[in-house]
């Protein structure tokens, strides 16, 4: 065992007697040492109910006969995070999630792992760590929130966040007074777990689950649902089983598996930031993901679920409804069913059990809200390596649209034009140097875009940036605009007026000028000066790669 480094020898009489001091006894020194990698946090509502999670993991490596040791990693919460400094550190914290768990995973010697895990970037980067380490690993995330309910005299209305992210902007527009936005802002959230709809957490906990590296249910059960502790038990027993057969992640993460979960993405409707995710991911595997293989996936898959923000359903509903089981079970023709999971089955197996319980939260491929898939990727002139964008959230008329660019050189100024009101319809606004080394940190611009869709703008008015949105995105936003202005790309010279063209459909993105003329402005621009000169910031300004490559540390 890889724990013989820290127990076993009469050299090892030291770490012995450090491991009775928290407790081990005698006994335990001959059994497997599982790592339970816990971001729980106090200040994050997704993460706030993880400690009983990790209790039940720690009581299924228990009865398998393991030696389980709880360790914490950092957590972000992105919500009370955004619009404001504090979300340059959202996306970096991935970085230093997967760099802290291979550290104190190596410095104590586990044998296996299970990572507890629920919200935006802690997902991704305990999956990088997985794949890096390559030791017998699981996932199992602490389960959505359910959605808000919200009484008025038309009945029962279902909210969540980004319900009070869109409300500020009918404040500001005038339809919606203050205290009913305070009524809103007091039940949208109505406790623990990842926010409600099919934002970036739920996304990527879906995605967990059609890779492999979650057991059935792993995305989808509530956290409140006794469930989300039976299968946090069963994630400890299954760890112990994957490590008796030697079954680790880089078995599991495959150029197949993440196919799988690239698939099932599409046809909910996921977060634009999943493509960032399941790149870096990728990288860290060793698999090879180019950009070009998102358009291929979405051109061949359906459109099967409208969940918030894109409808009125909610993780609840697609759990009712038969999961990601049930998803897959639809999909089956465009997936690699022999790909391995952590249940030890295939997903053929998987799969072949599942039911459909409401076939109005789950379509068939014959009554899909669309043949193709949610996200796309958009390239031209003005992303040369790429822009993604939610397709399933951008209404009929934004799919082509062509307007003069309003430029802001930060989310704030163009927060303040937007709530000033001096956005024309029609407009294409610009927010740049918001990228992964301009920012520093690739900050998530849902306030702006909840602004313009609260204001009932979204179906006018388009916005694009170097920087990121969230899962709770909706309209024509355009994000991970690469290469980022403050790497020279062709955002960085856009003007006023200029003309940008966004066609959906055909997967572009371009301004009218001519490449002598973009050439020529790019040469002119002054050299990009960092925005933060300390801290790890600026670190990760200096080694942060662009977000067409998943935004990862360049080696």
């Amino acid at each position: 065992m890889k724990s013989d480094v820290v127990k076993k020898g009469i050299e090892r009489a030291p770490h012995r007697s450090l491991l009775y001091a928290v407790g081990c006894a005698q006994a335990e020194m001959d059994k497997p040492f599982i790592g339970v990698i816990n971001s729980f946090s106090e200040v994050i509502p997704g993460h706030i109910h993880l400690r009983g999670i990790a209790e039940a993991v720690k009581a299924g490596v228990r009865s398998e006969g393991g030696v389980p040791f709880e360790v914490n990693t950092i957590a972000v919460c992105d919500g009370i995070a955004m619009n404001h400094p504090g979300m340059k550190y959202s996306l970096p914290s991935r970085e230093l999630i997967a760099d802290s768990v291979e550290i104190v995973a190596e410095a104590h010697g586990f044998d296996a792992l299970v990572f507890v895990t629920n919200c935006d970037k802690i997902i991704p980067g305990m999956l990088m760590a997985a794949v890096r380490l390559n030791l017998p690993a699981i996932v199992v995330s602490g389960g959505p929130m359910l959605a808000g309910r919200l009484g008025s005299n038309n009945g029962i209305k279902h909210v969540d966040l980004s319900s009070v992210f869109e409300a500020v902007g009918k404040v500001a527009r005038g339809k919606m007074s203050r205290e009913e936005l305070e009524q809103l802002e007091e039940v949208a959230c109505p406790g623990c777990g990842s926010c409600a709809g099919m934002f970036t957490a739920n996304t990527m906990n879906c995605a967990t689950e059609a890779m492999g590296m979650g057991l059935a249910g792993n995305g989808t059960i509530p956290a409140i649902d006794a469930r989300r502790l039976q299968l946090a038990k069963k994630a400890g027993q299954q760890v112990m089983k994957l490590l008796a057969n030697d079954i680790r992640p880089r078995h599991i993460v495959t150029k197949d598996s993440i196919h799988n979960a690239l698939t099932v993405d599409m046809a909910l409707g996921g977060s634009t930031n999943s493509i960032l995710h399941l790149m870096a991911i990728a990288h860290e595997a060793g698999v090879d993901f180019p950009l070009s293989r998102v358009n291929e996936v979405s051109q061949r898959t359906p459109h099967l679920c409208k969940l918030s923000p894109d409808g009125d359903y909610h993780l609840e509903d697609l759990d009712g409804a038969g999961g990601i089981p049930a998803v897959m079970k639809e999909l089956q023709v465009l997936l690699n069913l022999e790909a391995k999971t952590v249940s030890g089955k295939s997903v053929a197996e998987i799969i072949k059990d599942s039911q459909f319980v409401d076939r109005e939260v789950i379509h068939s491929v014959t009554n899909a809200y669309s043949a193709t898939g949610g996200i796309v990727m958009l390239f031209g002139n003005l992303a040369p390596e790429g822009g993604v964008v939610k397709r399933s959230a951008v209404v009929p008329e934004m799919m082509v649209h062509q307007g003069p660019a309003r430029v802001f050189d930060s989310e704030e100024e163009a927060t303040t034009a937007i709530m000033g009101g001096s956005i024309e319809p029609g407009a294409v606004v610009v927010i740049r140097y918001e990228g992964p080394k301009g920012g520093p940190g690739m900050r998530e611009m849902l306030t702006p875009t909840s602004l313009l869709s609260g204001m009932g703008m979204d179906k006018e008015v388009a916005l694009i940036t170097d920087g990121r949105f969230s899962g709770a995105t909706r309209g024509a936003a355009i994000g991970h605009v690469s290469p980022e202005a403050a790497s020279r790309g062709p955002i960085a010279v856009l003007k006023n007026g200029d003309i940008i063209k966004i066609d959906i459909p055909n997967c572009k993105l371009e301004v009218e000028l001519s490449g002598k003329e973009i050439s020529e402005c790019l040469a002119g621009l002054a050299e990009f000066e960092p925005k933060v000169k300390t801290g790890y910031l600026k670190y990760y300004a200096e080694k942060v790669c662009s977000a067409s490559t998943g935004a990862v540390f360049s080696q």
